[in-house]
């Protein structure tokens, strides 16, 4: 096949990208900066994707489009100006790629794009924490992620109309060596000062980096494949996640981060990191996708491994 990939230099796009090309794909990378991409035998194309331009081309004739790309939500204190660079990032991009799958004689046959957790509502309890499955039958939310995310899908389904199958995926919290996500939370731990964040009631959906690169590689052929698909192996409780990040790192894991210290810091990005919900692979499981790594120790002692070689 012929595959499209955007956010080819990011974290889940890297080693997706070169189990691709180990799958003998014909890769197009559409990155921003391509004499910093490295991408082994992916074709590299220059592309700003808020704007059309020849890098269209590039899906005239592609079986199928993985598109990744997105601002880094918790690089930034949020404003009024990065909320708008983390939409147009997500939602201006998704409508220029399938504006360009429109105008394609040959059309992909599938475009396969990132969406986030995030789309659904905070588990709001009577005790401030409901711990009811999520799956994706549930509606979303209404707080700026959730709206995000819901603007983010229905670009991408308006591929739909235009013939192409479309499958958005929810990810959660993506554990793995290498960086991402789960190089910030250990430097704490290593630290020795790392713990729960808040009351550590709220639930974290979370997968391995693995487990993320597999499903887009097999949402791509499957033609099973379709609509929103939770892409997460399951939920923990914060404390949980902490006390299993400082057991692979031989750390206790005893400071807390308080609630409105961490609203200091980062501001309305805390809600997010304070609130959660119970997310469940419903659809995975249906499609009967095979975890690499369903448990949350094993992810976490994988993710260790790697850093250590």
């Amino acid at each position: 096949m012929k595959v499209v990939v955007t956010g080819a230099t990011g974290y889940i796009g890297r080693p997706l990208v070169a189990r691709l090309l180990e799958q003998e794909h014909r890769v197009v990378a559409l990155v921003r900066d391509p004499d910093r991409a490295r991408l082994g035998a992916a074709t590299v194309i220059r592309a700003d994707l808020e704007m059309p331009g020849s890098w269209c081309d590039e899906l005239d004739g592609a079986d199928a489009v993985i598109h990744l790309a997105g601002e880094p939500l918790a690089d930034k204190r949020w404003d009024a100006r990065q909320k708008q660079i983390l939409r147009d990032s997500r939602i201006e991009t998704t409508r220029t790629i399938v504006e360009a799958i429109a105008k394609a004689r040959t059309k992909p046959r599938v475009l396969a794009c990132a969406s986030g957790v995030d789309y659904y509502p905070f588990a709001l309890g009577v005790d401030g924490f409901d711990d009811d499955e999520v799956t994706e039958t549930d509606p979303p939310g209404d707080d700026f992620l959730a709206r995000l995310c819901a603007s983010w899908e229905a670009e991408a389904r308006a591929a739909i109309a235009h013939g192409v199958r479309v499958c958005s995926m929810r990810t959660g919290l993506v554990l793995g060596g290498g960086g991402g996500p789960l190089a910030r939370m250990k430097q704490p731990f290593e630290w020795f000062v790392g713990g729960r964040i808040g009351s550590g009631r709220q639930l974290v959906s979370w997968i391995h980096r693995d487990d993320v690169v597999a499903a887009y590689a097999t949402a791509i052929e499957d033609e099973r494949y379709t609509g929103p698909i939770n892409l997460v192996a399951g939920s923990v409780r914060n404390a949980e996640l902490a006390r299993a990040i400082g057991h692979a790192l031989h750390r206790p894991a005893i400071v807390p981060v308080p609630a409105f210290a961490l609203r200091l810091a980062v501001g309305e990005l805390a809600e997010w990191l304070l609130h959660g919900r119970n997310v469940v692979p419903a659809r995975l499981r249906e499609l009967g996708f095979g975890f690499a790594h369903p448990d949350l120790a094993d992810a976490l002692a994988c993710s260790q491994n790697h850093d250590a070689r």
